[in-house]
C-alpha cells in the first residue's frame, strides 16, 4: 500500500480547491441572481404562510369602525367608501393631517370580512419588496452603470436579508394599520422616486410626458402619508431638482413639477387644524427644530450599528465581490464618494427628525422598519460607489483590495453566502430570524391556537345576544404577533376600541382562578 505523505494531501487539498475554484467561477451572474431569487423565496413562503393565522388588532379598530358600521348596515362598498373619506376628512380636521394614510386604514380588509387578513402580509410584503427591488436595480443600473442581471442578484440578497433583521416584522408585514401609514407609504415613494428619475433618463419626449406625470400622482398620495416619508420624498426631490440643474436644464420641468405638487401635498399634511388641536392634547414635548436636527445624526449612528448585526455583515462582505466586478465595467464616473456618502448619511438622519421634533423620542418600531430598509439601500449603494471610485481611479495600478476582489470572485461570493445560510438555520434563538421564527410557530403548532382562540373571540364580539364581553387570554401566539393584547381593565384603551367598534357595554379580559378550575 502507498504512503500517504502530508504533501500528497496538500497537493490532492489543491487539486479539489482548484476544481471547486474553477466550477464556482464557471457559474453565471444569471444563475447567481436565480439563486438568490429562489432564496428570497423560499425565505417568504413561512412568512406568507404565517398570514393565514392573522387576525385584525389595535388601530385597525379605531380607524374601521365607521367603515365597518356602514357596510354591516348597507352592505354597499362604494357607501363604505364614501364613509372612509369623511371620516379621513373629519380627522384631517380634529386629528391628523395624513389624508391619504388615514383614507387606507379606515379601508382596512377585515371591516368587509374579517377573515381575510391573511392578505395584509401579501400587500405589504409584495408592496415593499417590488418597490425596494425596482427602486435598487434602478439606481444601480442607470446611476452606477451596472448591468440589470448583477444588479438584481444584488437586490434579491439584500431583500433577504432585510426580511429575516426586519426591526417590527409584526408592525411591517401583518399590521394593517401601522404597515399602510409607513411600509405601504415608503413603497409608494420607492416608485414615485423611481418615476422621477426615469423621467430624468428618458430620451423621448413622450416617454419623459408619462413618468412625469406618474411621479406627480405619485407625489401627492406621499405628501399626504407620514411625515417621515414626506420630508424624505422633499429632501430628494429638491436634490434631484439641483441635479436637473447643474447636469442637463432640458429635464427641470420633469423634476420640478413632481416637486412642487408633492410639496403642496405636503404642506396640507403638516398645515392640518387637526396636528394642532392634537399637539394641545399630547402630553408628550418634542425638541427644538435645531435640537431634533442635532440628535437626528446622533441617533442615525446608534441605530446604524443596532441594524448592522454579524449578519448584514456577512451579507454585505458577500457583495463586496460582485459590485467590485458591476462598478469597474460601468462607464459612470465615480468622483464624489465623499459627498456621496454625506449625503447617505443626512438623508437616513433626517428620518429622525420628525419624531424627535413632534413627540421628542425615537425607536417607534413601525417607524423604524422604513429607515432600517433606506440605511441598507444606502449601504450597498455607498459600497458600491466607493468600489466604483477606486476601481477607476487605479485602471492602470489596480490596488491590493482590487485585487483580491477580482481574484476572490464567486468563490469569496459562494463561501459567505454559505456562511450566511449557516447562521440562518441553525441560530440558536430560532426567533432571531423572521422566516426560522415564523416556520417554528407554524411546526409548533402555536400559530393555530392562537387563530383558533382568536377566532373564538370573534364569535362572542359579533353575538348580538352577549354585550358584556368577558374573553380569557391567549394560551399560545406566534412571537412575531407581538403585539398588545386587551387587558383585565375594560378602560383600556384597547379594550375600549373593541367595544366600540362592535357595540359592546365593555370588553375585558378574565383571567380564571387555578382553585376555580
Amino acid at each position: 500500500m502507498a504512503r500517504i505523505t502530508l504533501e500528497k494531501v496538500q497537493e490532492r487539498i489543491k487539486r479539489w480547491q482548484g476544481r471547486l475554484g474553477k466550477r464556482v467561477d464557471g457559474i453565471s451572474m444569471k444563475k447567481m441572481a436565480v439563486c438568490a431569487g429562489l432564496l428570497f423565496v423560499v425565505s417568504l413562503i413561512p412568512i406568507l404562510l404565517l398570514g393565514r393565522y392573522n387576525v385584525m388588532c389595535v388601530d385597525d379598530y379605531n380607524y374601521g369602525k365607521a367603515v365597518h358600521d356602514t357596510w354591516l348596515a348597507t352592505g354597499s362598498f362604494r357607501k363604505s367608501v364614501g364613509t372612509a373619506w369623511q371620516q379621513n376628512m373629519e380627522f384631517y380636521r380634529q386629528w391628523q393631517g395624513t389624508y391619504i394614510s388615514c383614507f387606507l386604514m379606515g379601508m382596512c380588509p377585515m371591516n368587509f370580512y374579517y377573515e381575510i387578513a391573511y392578505v395584509v402580509p401579501f400587500l405589504m410584503v409584495g408592496m415593499f419588496a417590488v418597490s425596494t427591488f425596482i427602486l435598487g436595480r434602478h439606481i444601480l443600473h442607470q446611476w452606477l452603470g451596472a448591468d440589470k442581471t448583477g444588479s438584481s442578484f444584488v437586490m434579491l440578497t439584500l431583500l433577504f436579508m432585510f426580511y429575516q433583521v426586519i426591526e417590527a416584522p409584526f408592525e411591517g408585514i401583518y399590521w394593517y394599520n401601522g404597515a399602510t401609514h409607513y411600509v405601504l407609504m415608503e413603497s409608494v415613494w420607492f416608485f414615485g422616486l423611481c418615476a422621477i428619475s426615469m423621467s430624468l433618463w428618458a430620451q423621448e419626449k413622450s416617454k419623459e410626458a408619462f413618468w412625469c406625470a406618474v411621479a406627480t400622482v405619485l407625489a401627492v398620495i406621499v405628501g399626504g402619508g407620514n411625515l417621515v416619508t414626506g420630508l424624505q420624498a422633499e429632501i430628494v426631490m429638491a436634490l434631484l431638482v439641483l441635479y436637473a440643474v447643474a447636469a442637463n436644464r432640458k429635464k427641470i420641468v420633469s423634476v420640478a413639477v413632481p416637486f412642487a405638487v408633492g410639496s403642496i401635498g405636503f404642506l396640507i399634511n403638516i398645515l392640518a387644524p387637526g396636528n394642532t388641536l392634537r399637539g394641545n392634547l399630547d402630553t408628550d414635548e418634542g425638541y427644538s427644530a435645531v435640537s431634533a436636527v442635532l440628535l437626528s445624526f446622533y441617533n442615525s449612528v446608534v441605530f446604524i450599528i443596532q441594524w448592522t448585526p454579524a449578519f448584514v455583515i456577512v451579507a454585505w462582505v458577500m457583495l463586496l465581490p460582485v459590485l467590485w466586478r458591476l462598478v469597474k465595467r460601468s462607464g459612470r464616473q465615480f468622483n464624489h464618494p465623499v459627498w456621496v456618502t454625506a449625503g447617505a448619511f443626512c438623508l437616513i438622519s433626517a428620518m429622525f427628525t420628525p419624531t424627535l421634533y413632534a413627540i421628542g423620542m425615537v425607536g417607534l418600531s413601525r417607524v423604524d422598519n422604513i429607515i432600517q430598509m433606506v440605511y441598507y439601500l444606502c449601504l450597498v449603494m455607498v459600497t458600491a460607489y466607493w468600489l466604483g471610485y477606486f476601481a477607476h481611479r487605479e485602471e492602470r495600478q489596480v490596488s491590493p483590495f482590487g485585487r483580491f476582489l477580482e481574484q476572490a470572485g464567486n468563490k469569496m461570493t459562494v463561501v459567505f453566502m454559505l456562511l450566511m445560510l449557516t447562521m440562518w438555520v441553525f441560530t440558536a434563538d430560532k426567533n432571531t430570524y423572521t422566516s426560522i421564527s415564523a416556520l417554528r410557530s407554524l411546526v409548533n403548532g402555536e400559530a393555530q391556537t392562537f387563530y383558533e382562540e382568536a377566532m373564538e373571540r370573534h364569535e362572542i364580539y359579533i353575538d348580538e345576544d352577549i354585550v358584556d364581553v368577558e374573553v380569557k387570554p391567549y394560551s399560545a401566539r406566534p412571537a412575531l404577533f407581538d403585539f398588545n393584547d386587551l387587558t383585565q381593565d375594560a378602560g383600556n384603551w384597547l379594550n375600549l376600541a373593541v367595544k366600540e367598534y362592535y357595540n359592546k357595554a365593555y370588553v375585558r379580559v378574565v383571567v380564571s382562578s387555578p382553585l376555580a378550575e
